[in-house]
């Protein structure tokens, strides 16, 4: 997870104007915005590495996948094309279906939570 904030978070910060497109109508300063979630993407990818920081960067990142959340619609309902990534709901519908598994995965990476996994009672 580490690796896929840290990559997604560069390529934010050297690509900003790709990712304008999705960004809703009503979020302020679009551009900054998108920097600003380029650097929370790579903060997270190294806070999550960092043992008294992973619980918090977990928990955070697992934030920011539910905010990021309204672009993903508006970019899946108008269809904005941003190359390369694809235009068809073949693309969009499993990108929102796996929003919640992002969710999951960084609560999961930083040991918040341990569901399915954890160990049954005897």
């Amino acid at each position: 997870m580490a690796a896929f904030y840290l990559a997604a978070g560069v390529v934010h910060l050297l690509a900003p104007e790709a990712f304008l497109p999705i960004v809703p109508d009503w979020v302020p300063l679009p551009r900054e915005t998108v920097l600003a979630t380029g650097v929370c993407e790579i903060a997270g990818s190294i806070a999550l590495m960092t043992p008294p920081l992973r619980r918090l960067a977990g928990v955070m990142l697992a934030l920011y996948a539910v905010c990021v959340l309204p672009a993903n619609i508006k970019h899946a309902l108008e269809g904005i094309h941003v190359p390369p990534v694809p235009d068809g709901w073949w693309y969009h519908a499993p990108r929102l279906a796996l929003q919640p598994v992002l969710v999951w995965w960084a609560l999961f990476c930083a040991g918040v939570i341990d569901w399915p996994f954890a160990a049954r009672p005897k």
